[in-house]
């Protein structure tokens, strides 16, 4: 199972010298990140930072910065094992589409190990400490600077509660956190985020929005926030189907929301509607910095915290970074998913080089003249996938994962006058490529084997692969030993 806090994996790495301690005084203001950055690209340690400057709190970062760390925090032996799970859920009676995602979800209710429970506040880790009004002083928490041009400190691996103001259902985001002053926050919703709706909606009506974010939660409560879940899905649902084991959640001091009992930091505040400031610039996950743009400036009115808290975070940047294994995660979990909504795929890739969201490489099994063709344009219409900017469709006897063997088809079994789409539609709020904000240009690639069907017309049909001998084959791999090499 899942660990229950950031702390006991924190110990449980520490055991096994996953876990480094940093005892040095080490500056918020771009030293951290530079260390970070180099570690978890030399694929080190988790990193507990014991003496930051200007703050009382440790800082944990790197922490899901491996496969293997991300695994273990979710009481995992591969990724195969949730995606198995969820696979299980959606055979073999519901239907295609998003409302067979939802059956599925439905499912997971049912279970009595998945939903959240409730706990009172007297045996809540996280409102052992309760801090009002003038007490609050954000000052206190380790903000990052993390490069050069970034325009201010900011929490990365805050986890956002809000909920729907119709509909009352629950959203939990992880969204950047620019620390404006002592008390003040800028929430980075970018337009297709479900709290942003939250926001608009509540805007609309001429209501304040309730909001708390809690830093330091249980793993797979921080994993659930970075899953591309629709709107109407508890992420706490999924997180303990993840866990194997009910999230236990407390009602917040001063807004009606819950958070992780077992979280380490929570901060809690109402959104008035119009509250605006520039947030940004950032140095961002796709490697090049984000514009300032005013973004919703959240008050915070009370904190709560354990006696002796630690706070979470990461370094965001040029891949790779502690993106990877989440998003390996999340490609991984959401097969199941994806074939519900697109059947026709049998395995994806989102390369972390693309930033997960801008590529994606599929294989299919190809049925009829221009199902490449069909399949693309299903994966753009497909929730978050719509974000897409690159398919690469390839057979199914071709590794998607082995990107050499991808770009071998994907060069050299493509005509681009025939094989190539082109498309428009949205982007990432975050893309710096397309030349207006919000949406761009899209490009499908064609590198199956292609019939005569689609216009191939040439002489012999398509040509055979150059494969060896699989009898040679298998005698050589018998002999190997003998020839000494």
């Amino acid at each position: 199972m899942a660990y229950d806090d950031l702390r006991s994996l924190l110990r449980a790495l520490e055991r096994e010298g996953d876990l480094k301690r940093i005892k040095a005084e080490v500056d918020p203001y771009l030293e951290v990140g530079e260390i970070v950055d180099r570690v978890q690209k030399s694929g080190g340690p988790a990193l507990l930072f014991e003496n930051v400057k200007g703050s009382a709190m440790p800082l944990a970062m790197n922490v899901f910065g491996t496969d293997r760390r991300l695994l273990k925090a979710l009481g995992l032996k591969s990724y195969g094992e949730i995606s198995d799970k969820i696979g299980g859920l959606l055979r073999p009676e519901l239907p295609h589409g998003f409302v067979g995602v939802r059956e599925a979800f439905g499912k997971l209710g049912a279970m009595a190990h998945v939903p959240p429970k409730k706990v009172k506040s007297a045996g809540a880790p996280v409102q052992e400490v309760v801090l009002h009004g003038d007490e609050v002083d954000l000052d206190r928490l380790p903000a990052l600077f993390t490069w050069p041009k970034d325009g201010g400190s900011f929490f990365n691996l805050g986890l956002t509660h809000t909920k729907d103001p119709e509909t009352g259902i629950r959203n939990l985001g992880l969204y950047r956190l620019q620390r404006h002053d002592k008390r003040t926050i800028g929430m980075h919703w970018q337009i297709h985020k479900d709290s942003r709706n939250h926001y608009q909606v509540a805007a609309r009506k001429g209501e304040r929005l309730p909001v708390a974010i809690a830093f330091g939660c249980p793993p797979a409560v921080t994993y659930a926030s970075t899953a591309p879940l629709p709107g109407d899905i508890d992420e706490y649902l999924f997180a303990g189907f993840i866990a194997g084991k009910r999230i236990e959640m407390v009602d917040c001091k001063t807004v009606p929301l819950q958070v992780p009992a077992n979280a380490e930091v929570v901060l809690e505040g109402w959104l008035e509607p119009g509250e605006m400031l520039p947030e940004g610039p950032f140095g961002d996950h796709t490697g090049f910095y984000t514009p300032q743009e005013p973004f919703p400036a959240l008050r915070i009115d009370c904190v709560t915290m354990r006696r002796r808290p630690l706070l979470q975070s990461i370094v965001v940047g040029r891949p790779p970074t502690e993106d990877g294994p989440l998003g390996r995660a999340t490609e991984r979990f959401f097969l199941p998913l994806l074939k519900i909504i697109v059947p026709d795929i049998v395995d994806y890739h989102l390369p972390e080089a693309g930033g997960f969201h801008n590529c994606a490489i599929v294989s299919i099994d190809k049925k009829y003249p221009k199902h490449a063709q069909k399949v693309m344009h299903a994966i753009w219409g497909a929730h978050m996938m719509s974000l897409t900017k690159l398919i690469v469709v390839v057979d199914s006897d071709c590794d998607v994962h082995d990107l050499h063997e991808v770009a071998w088809r994907a060069l050299g079994n493509t005509d681009y006058a025939r094989d190539l789409t082109v498309a428009e539609g949205p982007v990432d709020h975050l893309d710096h490529a397309s030349y207006q904000q919000f949406w761009g240009g899209k490009a499908g690639i064609d590198a199956t084997k292609k019939w005569p069907e689609e216009g191939y017309t040439r002489d012999g049909g398509w040509p055979d692969m150059v494969l060896s001998d699989p009898d040679t084959a298998e005698r050589v791999t018998r002999r190997w030993k003998e020839y000494g090499l």
